[in-house]
C-alpha cells in the first residue's frame, strides 16, 4: 500500500496539482524496491495523473467512455514495474526513468505524459529546459531525489534557488487576436460546425482590437474559409484550422489566397488514428457505434514538420512533444501557435495538465507560444514559459495576445535530446559497474 500512496503523492507534484516543490522529497523513498514496488506505485501514479480520462469520456459518450483507462493504467504501471525491477541500484534508476520517459515519445503509440520535468513548470528554473528540454529537468529532479536518499541534503539549496530564480522581462511587440468559439466537440465530428460564431468574435475583436495584425482560429474550427472573411480582415493573417476528412490542417490566409499550409504529423492513437485496426476492426466499430460516432476513418498524417512563412503551427496532442517544437524551428519558425479542441476534455483537468506541457515548448525553443483553444485554455506565453494574457476557458471569447517573432536558437534546438544520453550513460553505470553510493543498502 506505501508504494500505491507514493505514486498518489508524486502524482500531486505534476500540473495542474501546485506541489511540484515536493517531487525530489517523494521520489527519494523511490530510488529502491523492485517490480511490485513499480508496479504498485504506477498504479497510483498513472490513476491519478490520467483520472481526467474517464472524467471526460464518460461525460461525452457514457459509462463505456471510461473503458479504455483501466488498460493504459495497467501498461503504464507495467512499465514502471520493469523499471524497478531492471534498476536495483538507485543511480540506474535515475537515468533509466528518464529513458523510459524518452521511449515514450517515440513510435506510434506515443503517449508522451507524466514526465518528471513537468514538477518544475511552475518554478523560473524551468528555464533551464532552454539548455537540454524537459529531459534534464527530470534528470535534475530525480539527482536531487538521490542526493537526498544518500542523506545529502544541502541539494535542496539549489532545488530551492530553481523557485526563486529571478527572470527578465520580455516584450511582445506583436498583437494577435485569438479566438475561442466553445463549441461542442461532439457537434465538430458530426459536421455541425458553426463559421458564424468564428466571424462574429473575430468581427467583435478587430473592432475592439484595430492593432491585431495576426488572427487565430482553433483546431478543426471550420471546413472551409468562410465567404466574406476578406472584409472583415482587411490585410491582417488568419491562421485557422481545418477540419477535413483526410488530414487535421491548419493554414495561414490573407487577401483571398491561402499562403501556406501545415498538416498534423503526430496523430493522437486511438482517436485520429486506430492503430492494428486490421485485427482490432471489430472492436473499433463497435466502440464507435456505442459512442454514435459513425464509422471513423484513420486522418491523413502530414509528411514533414515545417512552419508555414514564420509561423510553426502545432495542432493539439502536439504540443507533448519537445521534438516537434524544436523541429519547427530548426526550421525557421519565429513564433510557435498551437491550435487546439481541448473540449474532449470536458470539466476535468486534463485541459489545464495539456496547457501546463505546452508552456515547456516555449522555453524549450526560446519562442513565443500563441494557444488558441475551442473552449480554452486561450493564451500567450513568453519565451521564459511566462502566461502573460489568458482569458477564461469554456465560453466564447477573444484575446489581444502580445507576440514577437525571435531568432536564434536555443541550445536544446541546436543540440536536442543530449541529456537522454548522459541519463543512459547513468543506467549503464548503474547496472554494469554495480555503482553502490556510499551508506546505500539492498533491501
Amino acid at each position: 500500500m506505501r508504494p500505491f500512496l507514493l505514486g498518489l503523492l508524486l502524482a500531486l507534484t505534476l500540473p495542474p496539482f501546485p506541489f511540484g516543490f515536493f517531487a525530489p522529497l517523494v521520489l527519494a523513498f523511490l530510488l529502491r524496491g523492485g517490480f511490485r514496488t513499480g508496479f504498485l506505485m504506477g498504479l497510483g501514479f498513472w490513476g491519478l495523473h490520467l483520472i481526467w480520462l474517464p472524467q471526460s469520456f464518460t461525460q461525452l459518450f457514457g459509462p463505456l467512455g471510461a473503458l479504455p483507462f483501466l488498460p493504459l493504467v495497467l501498461f503504464k504501471a507495467l512499465s514502471f514495474g520493469l523499471l524497478f525491477a531492471l534498476t536495483p541500484m538507485p543511480l540506474a534508476r535515475v537515468g533509466g526513468w528518464v529513458v523510459l520517459e524518452w521511449v515514450t515519445e517515440q513510435g506510434d503509440l506515443a503517449f508522451p505524459w507524466g514526465f518528471l520535468g513537468y514538477s518544475l513548470v511552475e518554478a523560473p528554473g524551468r528555464v533551464l529546459a532552454a539548455w537540454g528540454g524537459v529531459y534534464l529537468l527530470s534528470l535534475l529532479v530525480l539527482l536531487l531525489a538521490w542526493g537526498l536518499r544518500e542523506r545529502r541534503y544541502w541539494v535542496l539549496l539549489p532545488w530551492a534557488a530553481l523557485w526563486l530564480l529571478p527572470l527578465p522581462p520580455a516584450a511582445g511587440e506583436g498583437k494577435a487576436l485569438l479566438v475561442q468559439g466553445n463549441i461542442n466537440p461532439l457537434s465538430k465530428v458530426q459536421g455541425e460546425l458553426d463559421e458564424e460564431v468564428y466571424l462574429r468574435l473575430t468581427r467583435e475583436g478587430l473592432q475592439r482590437h484595430p492593432e491585431a495584425r495576426l488572427v487565430v482560429w482553433p483546431e478543426t474550427a471550420v471546413w472551409q474559409i468562410p465567404g466574406g472573411l476578406d472584409r472583415l480582415l482587411e490585410d491582417r493573417f488568419l491562421l485557422t484550422g481545418l477540419n477535413l476528412y483526410g488530414p487535421n490542417r491548419a493554414v495561414l490566409y490573407q487577401d483571398g489566397r491561402t499562403l501556406g499550409l501545415y498538416d498534423k504529423v503526430r496523430l493522437v492513437p486511438f482517436g485520429e488514428r486506430f492503430p492494428f485496426r486490421g485485427a482490432l476492426g471489430g472492436v473499433y466499430s463497435y466502440f464507435f457505434r456505442s459512442f454514435g460516432l459513425g464509422e471513423l476513418a484513420d486522418r491523413t498524417p502530414g509528411n514533414r514538420l515545417a512552419p508555414i512563412a514564420s509561423y510553426g503551427a502545432m495542432i493539439c496532442y502536439e504540443s507533448a512533444f519537445p521534438s516537434v517544437a524544436r523541429a519547427l524551428v530548426r526550421e525557421g519558425a519565429g513564433v510557435l501557435v498551437l491550435l487546439t479542441n481541448d473540449a474532449w476534455f470536458g470539466p476535468s483537468f486534463g485541459g489545464r495538465q495539456h496547457f501546463a506541457v505546452g508552456r515547456l515548448r516555449a522555453v524549450e525553443t526560446g519562442r513565443w507560444l500563441l494557444r488558441a483553444g475551442n473552449d480554452g485554455i486561450t493564451a500567450s506565453i513568453d519565451p521564459y514559459g511566462r502566461v502573460v494574457a489568458r482569458i477564461p476557458p469554456h465560453q466564447e471569447g477573444y484575446l489581444l495576445a502580445p507576440y514577437s517573432l525571435k531568432e536564434g536558437r536555443t541550445p536544446y534546438v541546436r543540440y536536442g535530446d543530449w541529456a537522454v544520453g548522459v541519463a543512459l550513460t547513468l543506467f549503464l553505470l548503474g547496472l554494469i559497474l554495480r555503482v553502490r553510493a556510499p551508506g546505500w543498502r539492498n533491501r
